[in-house]
């Protein structure tokens, strides 16, 4: 009975009863000794899908033909598919391999990533890591040794000054002694003189009652010669006149101090690290703009959403013309401000509802963008005959209009006419950048108007450069999207291409944020979906 039921507990070959067989037909559920393969694929009035032994029942079921087997993958769609999928013409124009193949290059692949991951990557990253606190202490001890440095530049700075100061109390010291001085020789002449002429008077006093002929006859008159003071001295008073601080001249006398410069490489291909699918309908989505590393505001037909990176709908505003709200940004102070060119106003969405700040007659409201210093840019054009238009950036802070600027040098129009799209925002160095769609160009300007330079888009790019949303990050690099060529150029703060975005679903890329992580927010127009890449290593 044991020799029996040991029998029994074997596998066996479905076709020859030999034991332990190597293979299994997936399509047919039968095991196969090698010998039985051969004569089992012979059946062609049936199809068959031989795997080894141990992989036997790992072949899933197609989702769209439920009684078949998926033995191939479609490499380009990176999906498995059965010989119906095949048939059909679905993956005609792909390559497609069969799945033991892939299964066999995978696991070889599996293997030699994790001996490299192992024995290569992981060490790398662990020296790297050691070596993190003695860069700190690095960073720790050139610090102080600047520090140290400029205050002993700043003792010896000290030292001079108060060495000089000394020599001008000493000076006036000096010179409040001689002024002095001349100021008691005056008072000695004038009290010896009032001395005389007090002796006169009792003389003349004397002499006027007497009848002494003899002596009335010799006096002389002394009156004229006390008319006058004794001589004054002539003196020229000193005066301070302190010399105006120039700061650029104190810190030439104090030395010079090298900025910080940090590199962080440009990636070949972004990673995408938040993919949110909003409620707006495709094309609809247009602006977007971060209340926090993990809340966003978005802009899109009649409605303006708060939504986190999870894809959840937070808040919800609508605007109060009941118009589409055409651009928005978030303050200093965590407020949503946004431009209604339907009622031709500039609002700030608070908790407490919608305040307009601003109601412009003559002039309509596009985009917009908040300031460093807590102001306001907005980009706006004239409402009068075409013949008369004009575009303009205006600087509000609050509901007063500080600065406009709009011509080269009081000239020419920085800005194209008409009722395009003019995205902007200001760089960390304070430049004003525009993102001019109609003009096919980035047009920079300094905090004072100022023109600086045009970008137009480097000279390899295939179709005409379309600029839409624009955007800066820490490293004062402008990032703008580009509608015509899906993807997002990057260009440091003088104008000279460094990068392009692309390769990551950007269809038709519109407005554009950076977040204090240096991660891009892009909203995507075709989709009406929001993305955020990291595009620095």
């Amino acid at each position: 009975m044991g020799s029996q039921g040991s029998h029994q507990d074997v596998i066996r070959c479905d076709l020859c009863d030999t034991p332990v067989p190597p293979k299994h037909c997936e399509i047919c559920k039968i095991h196969l000794c090698e010998t039985c393969v051969g004569k089992h694929l012979s059946d062609e009035s049936k199809e068959h899908y031989i795997v080894p032994f141990r992989l036997r029942g790992t072949i899933s079921s197609c989702l769209k033909h439920s009684t078949e087997k998926c033995t191939r993958l479609c490499t380009e769609c990176n999906i498995h598919i059965c010989s119906h999928c095949v048939a059909s013409g679905e993956h005609k124009e792909h390559t497609k391999e069969d799945i033991l193949k892939i299964f066999e290059i995978k696991r070889e692949l599996m293997q030699k990533d994790l001996q490299d991951l192992e024995e290569s990557i992981i060490p790398k990253f662990q020296e790297a890591a050691t070596n993190i606190p003695v860069q700190r202490a690095d960073a720790e001890k050139r610090s102080k040794k600047l520090k140290k440095a400029l205050k002993k530049q700043e003792k010896a700075l000290c030292k001079e000054i108060h060495a000089a100061i000394r020599g001008m109390k000493s000076k006036i010291e000096d010179m409040d002694t001689q002024h002095i001085a001349a100021i008691d020789r005056q008072e000695d002449a004038i009290n010896i003189t009032i001395s005389e002429i007090s002796q006169v008077v009792l003389d003349l006093k004397g002499l006027r009652d007497t009848s002494d002929v003899c002596l009335v006859s010799e006096y002389i008159s002394r009156t004229e010669e006390f008319r006058n003071l004794p001589d004054q001295f002539q003196v020229t008073l000193p005066n301070f006149t302190p010399w105006k601080i120039d700061r650029i001249d104190i810190h030439q006398q104090i030395g010079s101090l090298s900025e910080l410069v940090i590199k962080y490489p440009l990636l070949d291909e972004p990673r995408i690290l938040t993919d949110i699918q909003t409620d707006y309908k495709e094309f609809h989505l247009r602006s977007v703009a971060c209340l926090s590393d993990n809340e966003l505001w978005t802009c899109g037909e009649k409605i303006m959403k708060l939504y986190n990176l999870q894809g959840k709908l937070l808040r919800s505003v609508q605007t109060n013309s009941g118009g589409k709200p055409l651009d928005i940004a978030v303050t200093r102070n965590g407020d949503l401000v946004y431009t209604d060119r339907d009622d031709r106003s500039i609002n700030l969405v608070n908790g407490t509802g919608i305040q307009t700040l601003i109601r412009l007659r003559e002039w309509a409201p596009l985009n917009l963008c908040s300031t460093t210093s807590g102001d306001i840019l907005v980009i706006r054009e004239s409402t009068c005959i075409p013949k008369f238009q004009e575009t303009e950036v205006v600087r509000y802070s609050g509901s007063t209009c500080r600065e406009i600027i709009q011509r080269y040098g009081g000239r020419g129009q920085l800005y194209s006419i008409g009722g395009f799209t003019k995205y902007l925002c200001e760089n960390r160095n304070l430049d004003i950048c525009v993102a001019d769609y109609a003009a096919h160009s980035v047009v920079v300007v300094s905090a004072t108007g100022d023109f600086r330079f045009k970008y137009a888009g480097p000279p390899s790019i295939s179709r005409g450069f379309s600029p839409s949303g624009i955007t800066t990050d820490s490293r004062a690099n402008i990032l703008t999207s580009d509608w015509e060529n899906n993807r997002i150029h990057i260009i440091d703060q003088n104008g000279h291409f460094l990068h392009f975005i692309d390769k990551c679903g950007l269809h038709f890329p519109y407005g554009l944020f950076v977040d204090s992580k240096d991660y891009l927010v892009v909203a995507v127009h075709a989709k009406s979906k929001v993305k955020k890449l990291q595009y620095y290593i």
